[in-house]
């Protein structure tokens, strides 16, 4: 690996940082955000979520606006917007302002990362060099989380709230003046009228009511006629958006990718997987906070492990194991760990002791950092040169939606769980645990999932250089 490509890496790099960063450092604030800008507990989780849903809407948007004008402008452009969103994000007093500069984030990210996977496909065609390059990006996405976290009740607990966002800018900034001179430069493809817009609208616009939807759940219930209606006009939107992508001349998601047997159960397997993990930050946080009574910066430490462990597997053990045993037998060790963890987790007490009841799930969060380089390899494995940008938007898209449905759908399981046993007359503490433990089930049962089609879909890969290299993806 020469010295251009190492410092193309570590631009790639930076910007996946910043982009777990964000993820990571809101979850141990949010009971800081909501104090302070008055977010009622179905608005709060929208903090988390207009991230998320710009984020997956617009990856393949992204993707392909990168491979028609060039990856190297649109990770440009993708890393500006996320540097202004996040200073406007940093200087938010109302709710309404705050989403907005969530969703512009999401936006900014989507270019980012979506164009940032094609643009590693093309620097590391050598097997053991790829190898090292997921391994080291894994890594990165790694130590956001953990820096994330910790850094979170820092700033939180010393400077509010608002620093969890403004500390992007100088990242940002620094990110942008590299990539203009180290990125190599690349080849544009096309115009205006292939980048199907409708489409991009179309996607986007289903899954934020879909996620609506499903956040309005615990006061509206259920089977009510506004769940209903929502959820019926969210799938009309959806479908007419896989119609769409059926019929035009240049669609946004070309369906024929997924006739890969990899590529689908890859995507698959992630969306189940992350559906499970992001939801377990974000309710393991609110357990220790207000369960356990932890304040910011003891919640970021308490889960400084997991992400300790995740990064250390990554790096070091990740690009090993693959080329000793294969991408499908790393795969499915690390989703056997993550499936003990929730278990584990689905029985912890109202009272639990760290060193006991937590520490040993922060060890077996560790397969996480196998399941991800994995299923970077497997899911690209498919990928056609021309359609490099366009399977990685796919590969990021269904991290996004998969974290973002997780977060919406077990959270509102957990609300639903407390608010039974607050009125069968348990206390605060029982209520609250009851209802995490039963989201973390419902992840466990998730993670099953996965594992039934990581084995009965996922093939064994060969170790051979495949017609593309895969790219890598950033964990949750």
């Amino acid at each position: 690996m020469n010295t251009h490509a190492r410092l193309a890496l570590a631009v790639l790099s930076a910007a996946t940082l910043m982009t777990v960063l964000d993820g990571s450092i809101v979850t141990v604030a949010l009971p800081e955000i909501q104090r302070d800008l008055g977010f009622d507990s179905a608005g709060l989780s929208w903090t988390v979520n207009a991230y998320l849903i710009a984020f997956g809407g617009l990856l393949l948007l992204g993707g392909r606006l990168g491979d028609l004008f060039g990856r190297k402008t649109i990770f440009l452009i993708g890393n500006a917007v996320f540097t202004a969103a996040s200073l406007i994000a940093g200087a938010a007093t109302t709710p309404a302002l705050l989403i907005g500069a969530r969703f512009l984030q999401g936006v900014g990210s989507a270019f980012a990362s979506a164009v940032a996977l094609g643009i590693l496909v093309t620097l590391f065609t050598d097997h053991r060099q790829r190898k090292v390059a997921i391994g080291v990006f894994g890594f990165t996405g790694a130590a956001g989380a953990a820096i994330g976290q910790v850094l979170g009740g820092v700033l939180t607990d010393a400077f509010g709230w608002h620093w969890i966002f403004l500390i992007n800018v100088p990242i940002g900034l620094a990110t942008v003046a590299l990539a203009v001179a180290v990125l190599p430069a690349d080849r544009a493809g096309g115009g205006v009228r292939r980048a199907d817009l409708i489409g991009a609208t179309l996607v986007t616009a289903g899954l934020m009511l879909g996620i609506y939807t499903v956040v309005g759940i615990e006061r509206h219930g259920w089977t009510s006629s506004r769940t209903l209606g929502l959820a019926a006009v969210s799938l009309l939107l959806l479908a007419a958006f896989v119609i769409r992508q059926s019929r035009v001349a240049d669609p946004l998601l070309p369906l024929r990718v997924f006739r890969s047997r990899a590529v689908s159960g890859a995507n698959l397997v992630q969306m189940l997987t992350v559906s499970a993990m992001f939801a377990f930050q974000v309710l393991l946080a609110l357990y220790l906070q207000r369960v356990l009574g932890y304040a910011a910066l003891e919640t970021g430490l308490a889960m400084l492990p997991a992400a300790v462990a995740i990064g250390g597997v990554s790096l070091f053990a990740s690009a090993r194991l693959t080329l000793r045993f294969g991408e499908r037998a790393v795969l499915i060790t690390g989703l056997l760990l993550l499936l003990a963890a929730m278990v584990r987790l689905a029985s912890v007490p109202a009272h639990a002791s760290y060193p006991v009841d937590l520490l040993p799930v922060m060890a077996l969060i560790a397969g996480f950092g196998l399941v991800l380089p994995a299923l970077t390899a497997l899911g690209m494995s498919g990928a056609a040169a021309d359609d490099a940008g366009l399977v990685s938007g796919l590969f990021n898209t269904t991290q996004q939606i998969g974290m973002a449905l997780g977060v919406a759908v077990l959270t509102t399981l957990a609300a639903s769980r407390t608010g039974a046993l607050a009125t069968a007359g348990a206390s605060d503490a029982e209520a609250l645990t009851g209802g995490y433990r039963t989201a973390f089930a419902v992840a466990a049962g998730l993670l099953v999932a996965a594992l039934a089609v990581a084995v009965t879909v996922l093939r064994p890969v060969a170790v051979a250089l495949p017609a593309t290299p895969p790219a890598a993806v950033h964990p949750a």
